[in-house]
This record gives C-alpha cells, structure tokens and sequence, in this order.
C-alpha cells in the first residue's frame, strides 16, 4: 500500500511517499519559505536529490509543484497518479469534532472550514492540500491525522479555561493543544531511548510554530498551545503568550478592529514583529553580526521556553528528558545552547561540544553531570501519521 503523506505548516510544506506496512519511505521533501519572495523546494529519492529555488506564493503552487516531481518522467517515482492508495494529510485543528484519525467527508472538510479562525495559519492549507490532492488522485482515500488528538489526554485542570462554564459546555471552548502527532512520535522514541517504566518528559518542538508539553508515561498532561495555535511560545510570526488587556486597549484606546489584532498576534508579531525577519535562520545571522534586536529577541524566545521547562518540572514533580525536535529545535545549536544555560538547579547540563555537532540522528547531548537527559529527536509526523492512516484503513 502506497501512502502519500502531506504536512503542510504555515510556511512549509513536507511529504513523504511511504510503502506500508513495510515502512519503506520512497521519497521526502520538502517546500520551504512558502509564501516570501525566494521559496525552496527539496525532492529526495534513492537515487536523486533535487533542489530548486523559485518563488512559491501559497501552498496549492507548492503541491502542484510536488505531483510534478512524483509523477517525472525521469526522476519520478509513480508513473501513474491512480498508483497512490491512500493520501494522509496532517490537519492542525481537529476541535472537539475529531479525536481520531479520520476519513475524509464532505461534512469532514466542512468542519475543518468551520475551524478556519481558530487556525488561520494552518487549517486552510490543510484543506486546501486535501482539495488539491483529491483533484490529482481521485481514486486514493483521503485521510485526516489531527494535531489536536494527542492532547485528548489533558486533564481538566489542565485544559480548562477560569472563564464562565457556559462556554466550555455551549461553546467547546478550551485548551485542545497542537503538534501532536510530532509530541507523540518523539516522546515514544525517547521513552525507548530511557528504557524505564515510568517516564517525566518535555517536549519542546521548535518550528515557524513552537509548542512545548508535558508527557509523563506517554500521556499528554499539559501543553504550550490552547483553543488556537497562537498562545504560549514565540514564534515565527505568532506572539505567542500576552495580556489579554493588550488586546482591549488596542480596541477601545486605539480603533483596532477584532480582525486587525488577530492579523498582527498571528501574522506580524513573534520573531517577525521582533526583528523584521520570520526566518530563524536569518535572525541568527544577524545576531552573529551584531544586531542588537536580533539578538533581544534569541533571550526572549528561550526566556520563554526556560519559564514552561519550571512550570511542567513542577507539576511533573521531575525531568528524566528534555526533547528538541522540528526543523529549530533540530538544526540550532545557538537556541539549545541559550534554553539548557544555568539550568543546573533542574539538573539540566549540555555538553557543548556534542550540542555543536551536525547530525539526523536522535542523539544525547547532555553533559556526563546532568540529572536530566537531553535529546535531539529529529520528529517524523509523516510516519506516524502513515501509520495511523494504514491501521484505519487495512
């Protein structure tokens, strides 16, 4: 069975083409700055890699440009579109509608519509790859893996707002959490890597989107991110956790609209509206050549992540492993570096020299003196997400 995977965040798109049950991955890639001037595209096969630049205005150009590389006439890996039998899509926000894997429906898009303002960034590329694909493999089942499902396990006290219960019980407002399918997938594999029965682990999955949780015995019990993805850490363009009354005083003491506010927290604040960049990349590069706001914003991005390591430390009464994962908590040395620094009264100590090393294996990179193990576990949502579809499915 041929699984073609699609990942789509708010400014990137991955997949996979999987072979179940086998696990045989037959090609990866990845489309990146989706939506800025200069986009990137990626294509990996056995045999060939393929890079391209070329500017990629929105997500519906980026997966058409995808179905061309797959179905290439010399580096392609299907000859024929109906050669797909299942297409499984990562949906950011499933509400309280979804707590499973699920094919999809017409009234299954509808609802994915219906929870468009509450992902705005995401929600609408995921059905927009769900349309898509469905018009270039019309004979695949189209499958929908939720971001939200891992979460289901948050207790009460954990996802439950100190507002009016009418609006939990009328309205299902609550805190669902985001990056699921990545907490679960890199928590297993660290639970594995501990080997012990019982297990206290943070998660910190570090992309355009930031999340952090809380994971003890392999159960979601707290999480960064709430109703919608924007609260908690600071991100790309999301500012993450802020005073509601900042919200009302831009209202009524300076004419903002509702619709406004939303667009500058979600799509021009973060690292965005910190530094003038969104890329963290770039923002590092900055930071070395002395920019002062870009190197502000470094402190206050892992001033961030350090406040929520406390926080889960304490209601996990404990740390056995902190995890980085996602294409910054993977790649930056600089970032790992600035959250694991004077952590030592949680017993978290990184060894630098095994933080500066390259790699895309999970690995340790704690000192030979931390309590606390410290991991780099490169996330594979397309896995996992492959075998969810394949359990519904076969």
């Amino acid at each position: 069975m041929k699984i073609l995977v699609i990942n789509a965040g708010s400014s990137s798109l991955k997949y996979q083409l999987i072979e179940m049950p086998s696990e045989n991955v037959v090609c990866t890639g990845l489309v990146e700055r989706i939506g800025l001037e200069k986009g990137n595209i990626t294509h990996k096969t056995s045999k060939d890699k393929i890079e391209l630049k070329l500017a990629i205005p929105n997500h519906k150009t980026g997966l058409e440009k995808v179905t061309e590389l797959l179905l290439d006439s010399k580096t392609g890996v299907i000859k024929d579109a109906n050669e797909i039998d299942i297409v499984s899509h990562r949906v950011v926000h499933g509400g309280s509608s979804f707590a499973s894997t699920t094919i999809i429906t017409q009234e299954v898009k509808d609802k994915i519509k219906e929870l468009f303002s509450l992902a705005p960034l995401h929600n609408p590329a995921n059905l927009e790859g769900i349309e898509v694909t469905e018009a270039i493999f019309a004979n695949a089942k189209q499958v929908a893996v939720f971001d939200t499902a891992f979460h289901q396990s948050l207790p009460e006290r954990a996802y439950r707002y100190a507002i009016p219960a009418k609006f939990l019980e009328e309205d299902k407002i609550r805190a669902y959490g985001f990056h699921g399918t990545s907490h679960k997938y890199v928590s297993k594999e660290a639970i594995k890597l501990l080997n012990k029965e019982n297990t206290k682990i943070i998660s910190i999955h570090l992309g355009n989107g930031c999340s952090i949780s809380a994971i003890e015995n392999g159960k979601s019990i707290d999480t960064s991110l709430g109703f919608g993805p924007m609260n908690g850490l600071v991100m790309g363009t999301r500012s993450g956790d802020i005073d509601q009354s900042v919200i009302t005083y831009l209202m009524t003491n300076k004419g903002y609209t509702i619709s406004e506010i939303n667009n500058i927290l979600q799509k021009q604040s973060g690292m965005l509206g910190l530094t003038g960049y969104s890329d963290l990349r770039d923002i590092e590069e900055q930071a070395e050549k002395g920019n002062k706001a870009c190197v502000l914003a470094l402190e206050i991005s892992t001033y961030r992540i350090k406040k929520f390591i406390g926080a889960y430390a304490a209601i996990m009464n404990g740390i056995d492993a902190i995890i980085f994962t996602a294409g910054i908590g993977e790649n930056s040395d600089v970032i790992r570096s600035l959250v694991c620094k004077n952590m030592k009264y949680l017993g978290i100590e990184l060894n630098e020299e095994k933080n500066s090393i390259r790699s895309k294996e999970a690995r340790e990179i704690q000192s030979d003196n931390s309590k606390v193990n410290i991991y780099i576990i490169p996330t594979n949502e397309e896995i996992e997400i492959a075998k969810q579809s394949y359990r519904l499915l076969s």
